[in-house]
């Protein structure tokens, strides 16, 4: 039973290992010898658990996308619009954890721009963030065609990808007031009559 704890433990600090250089250094900052150095183990307990730099990324968008899914399930409550005014902020980048997981995400994509693997894995998990703002969007307003709701949808996706990829490296233009605002807009005008 110990060596099951310590395993779970290991695979752990791996873990938070690779999360912390990708959001800290980027794509180009994570190989297994970072990752190594950051968990305090050798690279190879590391090629262990991981065999190579993709399989690296390929867990930081994995625990990205269960960190998200979780925080937007959280977020889904209330009348719809409210739901998805939750939804949209919690997928901001308004608090360091939140900026964290879009320093990662911005990383992940850089490095999935020449990798059809890492790509799929980008789409799976940005198709189902637009599949759950769509939803909410069709019910905060039934009266649209679906062609009409999906496009107000990638219209917030986008808006809040956006958002939270230029605030990695401009936090002063795109502080978490200036998004709440953003995001505020977008919904005023979804929401307006007409």
């Amino acid at each position: 039973m110990p060596r099951r704890r310590e395993i779970e433990g290991q695979r752990a600090r791996l873990s938070a290992a690779v999360w912390a250089v990708l959001a800290e250094q980027g794509p180009q900052g994570l190989s297994l010898r970072a990752v190594a150095e950051r968990a305090a183990c050798t690279t190879g307990l590391v090629l262990h658990t991981f065999r190579d730099k993709r399989a690296l990324l390929a867990h930081a968008r994995e625990v990205l996308h269960e960190r998200t899914a979780q925080s937007a399930d959280a977020a889904e409550t209330g009348t719809p619009a409210e739901a998805l005014h939750a939804v949209l902020l919690q997928a901001a980048s308004l608090t360091p954890q939140a900026r964290e997981e879009a320093r990662v995400w911005l990383g992940f994509l850089a490095a999935a721009l020449g990798d059809t693997e890492l790509a799929e894995l980008h789409v799976r998990g940005n198709r189902a963030f637009v599949e759950r703002v769509t939803r909410l969007v069709g019910a905060v307003r039934p009266e649209l065609d679906a062609a009409h709701v999906r496009a107000h949808a990638l219209a917030l996706v986008a808006l809040v990808e956006g958002l939270n990829s230029l605030a990695t490296v401009d936090e002063e233009t795109y502080a978490p007031d200036a998004q709440r605002a953003a995001v505020d807009v977008a919904l005023a005008g979804l929401l307006a009559p007409g």
